[in-house]
């Protein structure tokens, strides 16, 4: 669990729907930024096989601080 809170500081804490609904909308705006940004580096030809690995990593990170911060809200995660 300490692990999880060191890789994820963001998505524990949730007290309230409204705090949920913030960092949700967090990692959402952090994905679509990082989205934007290597769909613009994946044109470069010699660097489209790492964005394209960074974005799957990115996306990733961002759809489990999702989930963990809504087990945590229902309060599922000790």
């Amino acid at each position: 669990m300490d692990m999880l809170k060191k890789i994820f500081p963001l998505s524990f804490g949730v007290k309230d729907l409204g705090n949920l609904i913030v960092k949700v909308l967090i990692y959402l705006v952090v994905g679509i930024i990082a989205g934007v940004a290597i769909g613009i580096l994946a044109a470069i030809p010699v660097i489209n096989l790492v964005t394209g690995i960074a974005g799957t990593l990115v996306d990733l990170y961002c759809v489990a601080g999702i989930v963990i911060a809504i087990l945590d809200y229902l309060k599922i995660l000790k």
